[in-house]
């Protein structure tokens, strides 16, 4: 599998550790990390990304304004975009999709989860591509 690499963007330090840590095991070593989405499109801009993992809920910008900022700029306009968050109405997932996220894991979420999102969103982006 080609190496892929990650911007994980979330407040919680533990999360993001978590999440870094979870891509670690399903063998994903590179990962970038932001604080929130201000700091998410600075590390954008500035290293080459393959695939973004965010919170929502997020000081400064969140997650879903991130996401639209991200689907906005056509030299990012394709990356798989995965939000993970406490968000788990309804609602709130229609929200995000209509954001443009490729999908959505409401926390707490076990690496096993993660591992199937991301390949998930992988094999259908890929198929896109091709």
């Amino acid at each position: 599998m080609a190496s892929m690499k990650f911007l994980v963007v979330d407040d919680s330090i533990t999360i993001r550790r978590i999440i870094t840590n979870t891509l670690k095991t399903i063998g994903y070593s590179e990962v970038v990390e932001a604080a929130n989405g201000k700091e998410a499109l600075d590390k954008l801009a500035a290293v080459a990304i393959d695939f973004i993992i965010t919170d929502w809920n997020m000081p400064e910008m969140n997650g879903l304004d991130f996401t639209k900022e991200v689907r906005n700029a056509s030299a990012t306009a394709e990356l798989p975009i995965l939000m993970i968050t406490t968000r788990g109405t309804e609602s709130d997932v229609i929200e995000a999709l209509q954001a443009k996220v490729n999908s959505y894991i409401v926390k707490p979420f076990t690496p096993q989860e993660l591992k199937d999102k991301i390949d998930e969103i992988v094999k259908v982006t890929s198929v896109n591509a091709a």
